[in-house]
């Protein structure tokens, strides 16, 4: 008597809205088969069925939010007969934030991943061993079992629950082995909150799944990420050049940003320490770029990957470019599209942003952030000053991963690839 209960669809997924039913109650459903659309917080995604038998009962109406892991329908095979019906899904209120969803013992929800941890360690199987034998700290129980299960030592965390207590949430969100980011042990700093201005007319926007998951990311990162920049400006002349030959001979389309992307990840195989990423007790180097590239849509930012682009031509890294934009902006694309980048754009160009500092992309070590391309007074190798066409470009990089020689001998790569672009043809 199989439940179907809410996929985790993402890797920042808490929730989902069952958006329609593709079955109703009564039919046959075969393994594959398509059970429902769920909304998650970066895409519209189709719910596989994993199951074959009859859909016996379906729990959750089409629009309802619920919690990742929480029942949505039964499955019966043929002789089975129904139990108990669950009394009624775990809601998720929309305008709640998952850090205040209350759970059985942590106060927060937990993921399949946690409560996977958790059980191995409950039969003795966690990886991690008992690090945590003797040590006196505020913990719930099921935190103390995911922490042996992952090897993470309590001592060294800062607990969110009630008076200081370390809860699930806290031993999930630390690095294996190693304790939770902290600035000098201090608590987390309080969120300051607006006050009513009296006679000032306001909206308030409950925020949507995905804008709660970019504040939470990109809080993260400025607080647990020690940031530094280096920006460099480029001669956009070559660039321009390049591009009207391209189209002539070539007669298809590309654009600036095409050109930047194909150069970033190029100069990242010749300068690899950048693609990187920060592991706890190690630094993970990786051996080919999957370029993350930075799209907006209507609820805020989603960073879609083009995986091995270092191997990609200019008109396969623009049409991948065109194809994840199209179907982000319509929450068409699948989870494993948005997983293993590991180094990222954001091109603000078209906005007519001359120059701008982007947030680093956890777990990568560093986000390229390119600007417009403007006119302005340059001296040239004669030492006379004219009409220039000059871009901006600033690395945001991961101190602990990228020291800055290394991330000047990166963007140096860079701006060779950018100002002689028919280097990318080869």
């Amino acid at each position: 008597m199989p439940e179907i209960t809410m996929p985790k669809l993402s890797d920042t997924m808490t929730e989902g809205t069952l958006l329609r039913w593709r079955k109703k109650k009564g039919d046959k459903v075969e393994v594959g088969d398509i059970l429902a659309e769920v909304e998650t917080d970066k895409a519209t995604m189709e719910m596989e069925s994993f199951e074959e038998g009859t859909l016996a009962d379906i729990f959750v109406p089409e629009g309802g939010k619920v919690v990742v892991g929480a029942p949505l329908a039964l499955v019966l095979k043929e002789g089975e007969k129904a139990g108990d019906k669950p009394k009624s899904a775990p809601a998720a209120p929309a305008a709640e934030a998952p850090a205040s969803r209350p759970s059985v013992s942590s106060g927060r929800p937990l993921t399949p991943r946690a409560r996977a941890a958790a059980l191995r360690a409950g039969n003795g199987g966690g990886a991690g061993g008992n690090v945590n034998e003797g040590v006196r700290v505020k913990a719930t129980p099921l935190a103390r079992k995911i922490a042996d299960a992952r090897g993470v030592r309590l001592a060294g965390l800062q607990g969110s629950g009630p008076g200081g207590r370390i809860i699930a949430f806290d031993v999930e969100n630390a690095p294996v082995g190693g304790t939770a980011p902290s600035a000098g042990g201090s608590a987390p700093v309080a969120t300051i909150l607006p006050t009513p201005i009296a006679g000032m007319p306001e909206n308030r926007v409950p925020l949507s799944g995905m804008r709660r998951v970019i504040a939470e990311r990109l809080l993260a990162s400025k607080t647990q990420i020690p940031h530094f920049y280096l920006s460099i400006e480029i001669d956009a002349s070559p660039m321009m050049a390049f591009r009207k030959e391209y189209i002539a001979a070539s007669g298809g389309k590309i654009t600036f940003n095409d050109i930047a992307l194909s150069a970033v990840a190029r100069a990242a195989m010749q300068k690899p320490k950048v693609n990187a990423a920060f592991a706890g007790d190690a630094i993970i180097e990786y051996g080919s770029v999957n370029l993350s590239v930075a799209i907006a849509v209507e609820d805020g930012l989603v960073t879609p990957v083009i995986r091995d682009a270092q191997k990609l031509s200019l008109k396969e890294i623009s049409a991948a470019v065109k194809d994840l934009a199209l179907r982000a902006r319509d929450k068409k694309l699948k989870p494993e599209e948005y997983a293993g980048g590991t180094i990222t754009v954001s091109n603000l160009g078209s906005y007519g942003i001359e120059q701008f500092c982007a947030i680093v992309n956890p777990p990568q070590a560093a986000i390229l952030a390119v600007g417009a391309i403007v006119k302005k007074p340059v001296v040239n190798s004669r030492d006379e000053i004219e009409i220039g066409h000059r871009m901006s470009i600033t690395l945001s990089g991961d101190h602990r991963v990228v020291d800055g020689a290394v991330a000047a001998e990166y963007m140096t790569a860079l701006r060779k690839l950018l100002e002689a672009p028919a280097l990318l043809l080869l």
